[in-house]
C-alpha cells in the first residue's frame, strides 16, 4: 500500500518542480482539480492506474512516488528525536518532512550519526586520559622536570652573587633538565597521537595492558575456548605452551592462566553438550540452569557468555543472541569485560556505581535481575543478571573476599522471551523505576549526561565540563 503521508506530498513537489499547474495535471490524468488537490494534501489514497498515469505525466517511476523516504532515513531521524526529547520534534510529521525535504532529513541523520561517533571518541579518550598508567607516568615526568627547571631558575634569579662554580652547575642542570623536558614532551605527544588513532578505530587498536591483550585474544576466539571443552580438553598450561599469538609477558601469561583455569572448571561443571540440551528444553533462565547443574549462579552466567557465537557455529544454540559479561572484585575494579554492542564498558574501571554488578557486592549471594537503559545518544534497553559470591581462600587466616558477575542481554534479542525465563509480562520488574521503567545508568560519571544522580562522583565533561 502506498504511504498516504508521503505520496501526495511527493506528487506536489514533483509537479511544482516541473512548473505544471494543478488544473493542467488534473486534466491530463482525467480527474478534477479538487480531487487532485485532496491527493496532494494526503487526504485521499492513491494507487493503481491513477498513480501510474500521474507518474508518467511527471516523468518519474510510480514507485518513486509511492515508496517515500528510505527506511534508514526515517530511523536516523527517529533516533535523533529520541536522543533529544527536549527539542519536542513532531514525530507524527516525520514521514512528511522526510518526503518533502529529503536533503534536510539526510543532513539531520548524518549529524546525529556524527554526534554519536564523537561521543564514542570522547568516551574512549576520557577513559584513557583518566586511568591510563602510561599517560600518568608521562605527565608525572613532565611536571617533575618543569618543577626542577623552575627551582633552578628561581635560585639564579633571586640570589645575587652566586659563586661562579655553582652558577655553572645550575646552568648545566638547566640544560640537562631542558633536554629531559623536550624528550618527555615529544614522547607524550607521540603517545597521545597513537591514543587518538586507536580511539578512532577501537577494533584495530593494539592492546596496551596485559588484561587488554588477554581480552583481545579472547575476542578473536569469540570468547569461546574450544580446546578446553569436552572429554579431550587440554590443560590450561598445555594450551598456553602452544599459543603463539599471546605475548611472552609474564603478567599476560598469569592473567591468561588464571582465566583459563576458571574456564576449564566452569566447563566441567556445566558441559557444553548438556548446556545446549538445557537451553533447547527450558531456555536460558540462569536460576533454573544453576539448579539443573547444581552449580553457583556466577558459573552459569560465565558459561552463557562463553557460548560459541554466530548462527551455525559449532556448539551454538540457533537464535542465540550476543551476550555481554562484566566481572569485578570486591573493590569494584573491573577484572573482565566481554563487550556487547551499544553497552559501553570503561577500560580501566570507574564504571557507573548504579550498575547491578556493584549493587550485588552489597548483597552477596542474592541474585539480581534488572532492566537497564544506558544514557547516550541512542539509549537502548538491556536485561541484566548479577550476583556476588565469596572467592575461594586458602585458610581461615585470610580475609574473605568477594567477586561480582553481571550478564547483559539486549532487549532486541528477547523477542518471544526465549532467553527471559521469568516471562515477558514482567520485563519491568526490578527496573529501578515506577511503572516498570528501566533503571537509568551511565558509563562512568565523567562522561555521563544524566542530571541529578545521587551516585555522581565528579562533574561530567558532557554537561558541566563543556
Amino acid at each position: 500500500m502506498a504511504r498516504i503521508t508521503l505520496t501526495g506530498s511527493r506528487i506536489r513537489e514533483r509537479r511544482l518542480a516541473l512548473d505544471i499547474r494543478q488544473a493542467e495535471l488534473a486534466r491530463r490524468v482525467g480527474v478534477s482539480p479538487a480531487y487532485l488537490n485532496l491527493i496532494e494534501h494526503n487526504r485521499r489514497k492513491i494507487g493503481g492506474k491513477l498513480l501510474i498515469d500521474i507518474a508518467a505525466q511527471l516523468g518519474v517511476d510510480a514507485a518513486q512516488l509511492a515508496e517515500g523516504a528510505q527506511v534508514a532515513l526515517l530511523e536516523a531521524m527517529s533516533d535523533a528525536a529520541a536522543a533529544h526529547p527536549e527539542a519536542g520534534a513532531e514525530l507524527p510529521a516525520i514521514e512528511e518532512f522526510a518526503g518533502r525535504f529529503p536533503g534536510w532529513a539526510g543532513l539531520i541523520g548524518a549529524l546525529h550519526r556524527r554526534n554519536g561517533a564523537l561521543e564514542q571518541t570522547v568516551t574512549v579518550l576520557s577513559d584513557r586520559l583518566t586511568h591510563d598508567p602510561q599517560l600518568a607516568a608521562s605527565l608525572h615526568e613532565v611536571l617533575s622536570v618543569v618543577t626542577a627547571i623552575r627551582s633552578t631558575s628561581a635560585i639564579l634569579t633571586d640570589k645575587a652573587g652566586v659563586d661562579p662554580e655553582w652558577q655553572a652547575r645550575f646552568h648545566r642542570n638547566l640544560y640537562e633538565d631542558s633536554r629531559r623536558l623536550a624528550e618527555s614532551a615529544q614522547a607524550l605527544v607521540a603517545y597521545l597521537d597513537a591514543a587518538e588513532a586507536q580511539a578512532e578505530d577501537d577494533a584495530a587498536q593494539a592492546p596496551a595492558l596485559p588484561l587488554e591483550e588477554l581480552e583481545a585474544w579472547l575476542a578473536a576466539r569469540g570468547y569461546h575456548v574450544a580446546e578446553l571443552e569436552g572429554d579431550a580438553a587440554l590443560t590450561p598450561e598445555a594450551l598456553l605452551a602452544d599459543e603463539k599469538t599471546l605475548s611472552r609477558s609474564p603478567t599476560t601469561r598469569v592473567f591468561a592462566l588464571h582465566y583459563l583455569e576458571s574456564y576449564l572448571a566452569d566447563a566441567r561443571r556445566v558441559p557444553l553438550a548438556a548446556l545446549r540440551r538445557a537451553l533447547a528444553e527450558t531456555g536460558a533462565d540462569p536460576l533454573a540452569l544453576a539448579a539443573r547443574f547444581d552449580c553457583d549462579l556466577a558459573c552459569v552466567l560465565r558459561r552463557l557468555a562463553a557460548l560459541p557465537g554466530g548462527a551455525g557455529a559449532d556448539g551454538a544454540l540457533p537464535g542465540m543472541p550476543e551476550i555481554g559479561l562484566v566481572c569485578c572484585d570486591g573493590s569494584g575494579t573491573l577484572t573482565f569485560r566481554k563487550p556487547i554492542e551499544g553497552f559501553a564498558i570503561p577500560r580501566f574501571g570507574a564504571a557507573c556505581p548504579l550498575w547491578p554488578l556493584f549493587q550485588a557486592l552489597s548483597r552477596p549471594a542474592t541474585p539480581i535481575r534488572m532492566w537497564l537503559e544506558q544514557a547516550g545518544y541512542r539509549p537502548r534497553r538491556y536485561l541484566s543478571y548479577a550476583v556476588a559470591q565469596p572467592l575461594p581462600r586458602a585458610d581461615f587466616s585470610v580475609p574473605q573476599t568477594f567477586g561480582a558477575t553481571m550478564l547483559i542481554l539486549p532487549e532486541t534479542a528477547l523477542t518471544g522471551d526465549a532467553l527471559d525465563g521469568s516471562g515477558g509480562g514482567e520485563r519491568g520488574e526490578a527496573g529501578g523505576g515506577s511503572g516498570g521503567a528501566p533503571l537509568g545508568i551511565g558509563v562512568s560519571c565523567r562522561i555521563c549526561p544524566r542530571q541529578g544522580c545521587a551516585a555522581r562522583r565528579e562533574p561530567s565533561i558532557l554537561t558541566d565540563g563543556f
